[in-house]
């Protein structure tokens, strides 16, 4: 009998500080639609690829739920599979927490989202509106425009003469940027939070130029009827002596105000011997450079965005974290953020020692067991059979990648929903693909027990079509779909094709947040209240 736990307990272990892992098994559609205020979105679909990364000890308490669909059932002996061994269910499901008095959310981050809108609420981080800032460009006044998205999206639009400078690095780049004290800084982003949070940053930080954040980011822009810049490549220059020195006092000073810990190699290696302690280790430094060199055991969480979507690294409320940098700035920034959150013991790894050093960007999924052994077929076996007219290839890519690219006649859809699908069980020959084969490889073993003879994986997945110079198709189209494309969430603010409505929808939403804080009461959020004009003093709200 599959155990249970009350959705008041669930809030109990919230308020109280107690680790809990509380994991919506539905895809990403449709968790934005509603789920509980930390609730990680761990679909059923993909969890043996990514519930390891998001919940790396396996016998802290996790909380599975759906919404009905019967999710948790399947989902229970696949975490007992993978080692878990403290898993139990949400009494009543998604409606229980709603029956309960529990507050739902939309969207995703909500978490950070929400701490964005208090910090504004209650620090009145100082914001410009659009048609402000563009008279202000306008009339060639002293102005900087620093985008704090990842560079990825700043590419694909931006506020004219923005320079492309992610969170992380607002507070180490700024100085050199602005090195003018009445240069005024606007920070923006898509929306609000790193607009705000990466405003509020350089407030908190002590610089002596006016500060604002952009008022509702590109979408604010936009809706203003203001026309966006589309491939541009401006980045902030490189950081000097002097204002790395600057920065880092600043941000010392920052990190023991919150209450972060700063550790060193050997307590580092005491924390990863801590029992009952769930430890998730990331270097908020930018790709490139983890990519050259970093600690072993280290991902990497480009700081503004681990502040801006905690909950895509942690997936465990409470845990303990540690950050790292090699520049003693960049770590503490979004250490004294993480700690305003919530998070009950925040470090910072300064001075890698004798710790063992990797290379690389850790794959996207990190399988938290070996792929199951499954009769293959390679990409000319695949070609062959594709042409017979008797094959059924299915593809599990997400909708978004399938989109851009997939073999041609794949037809797309949801691992979670493939045992259930007629065409699966009438098909003469059945082949599943994946980008790199790993996600078809437990697909193929799923279906075998669902009693579906002969599945094949195309060996290396869709990757490896790709890399036998075979041809690829686009497009998503309604007959290309087995299941419902509802894996992804469209964000309001992603793209260059978002309807009006929808975007002032999303920052109509992001305005109720605070409100919604207060009824759900389990954020044990804190914002620090700063005398930024001397650093002598701070309290919190």
């Amino acid at each position: 009998m599959t155990a249970s736990v009350t959705p008041d307990a669930v809030r109990r272990r919230l308020r109280d500080g107690l680790e809990i892992a509380l994991v919506d098994l539905r895809e990403e559609a449709p968790y934005a639609q509603a789920h509980p205020l930390f609730a990680v979105c761990v679909p059923l679909s993909r969890i043996e690829l990514v519930v390891l990364d998001l919940i790396p000890r396996r016998d802290v308490p996790v909380v599975l739920y759906d919404d009905g669909e019967g999710l948790v059932r399947r989902a229970l002996p696949v975490l007992q599979r993978l080692g878990y061994r403290d898993v139990s269910a949400l009494e009543g499901g998604l409606a229980g927490w709603r029956e309960s008095g529990g507050e739902l959310f939309q969207d995703v981050n909500v978490p950070s989202k929400a701490f964005g809108e208090l910090v504004e609420a209650l620090r009145h981080t100082p914001s410009l509106p659009a048609a402000e800032l563009h008279r202000r460009l306008q009339a060639g006044e002293d102005v900087v425009v620093l985008d704090a998205r990842r560079r990825e999206e700043y590419a694909v639009m931006s506020i004219p003469t923005g320079q492309s400078v992610p969170g992380g690095e607002l507070a180490l780049r700024v100085r050199d940027a602005a090195p003018d004290p009445s240069t005024i800084v606007v920070v923006n982003c898509a929306g609000r939070t790193r607009s705000i949070i990466g405003a509020q940053s350089l407030i908190n930080a002590g610089i002596p130029n006016p500060v604002f954040a952009l008022r509702n980011g590109t979408i604010g822009w936009a809706l203003a009827g203001l026309s966006l810049d589309y491939g541009a490549d401006r980045t902030a220059m490189a950081v000097s002596r002097e204002s790395l020195r600057a920065a880092r006092a600043s941000a010392e000073r920052l990190a023991s105000l919150a209450g972060v810990r700063i550790i060193d190699a050997d307590g580092l290696r005491t924390l990863e011997a801590s029992v009952g302690v769930t430890l998730y280790r990331l270097d908020v430094r930018s790709p490139d450079e983890h990519a050259a060199s970093h600690p072993a055991g280290f991902r990497n969480a480009p700081g503004g965005q681990l502040v801006q979507a905690t909950d895509e690294w942690i997936g465990v409320r409470h845990a303990t974290i540690v950050l790292t940098d090699d520049d003693g700035v960049r770590a503490r920034m979004a250490a004294h953020w993480l700690a305003q959150m919530g998070w009950r013991s925040v470090h910072v790894l300064e001075g890698w020692g004798d710790l063992p050093r990797a290379e690389g960007i850790a794959p996207p999924t990190h399988p938290a067991t070996p792929t199951p052994a499954a009769e293959t077929v390679d990409p000319a076996g695949l070609a062959r059979l594709l042409q017979s007219g008797q094959t059924l290839l299915i593809d599990l890519a997400s909708s978004r990648d399938f989109a851009r690219a997939h073999i041609p006649g794949a037809r797309f859809a949801i691992r979670a929903a493939l045992a259930g699908l007629s065409d699966v069980a009438l098909a003469a020959t059945l082949v599943v693909t994946s980008p790199d084969g790993v996600l078809a490889g437990f697909a193929a073993a799923e279906l075998i027990q669902a009693g579906v003879a002969r599945p094949l994986v195309l060996a290396g997945g869709t990757a490896a079509w790709q890399r036998a110079g075979r041809p690829l198709s686009d497009g998503l189209k309604p007959h290309d779909a087995l299941s419902a494309a509802n894996d992804l969430y469209k964000r309001p603010y992603e793209g260059t094709d978002n309807a009006a409505e929808a975007m002032q929808a999303y920052l109509d939403w992001e305005f109720g947040l605070v409100a919604q804080l207060d009824r759900d009461g389990t954020h044990g959020f804190r914002v620090l209240q700063l005398e930024t004009s001397n650093g002598d003093s701070a309290s919190e709200k």
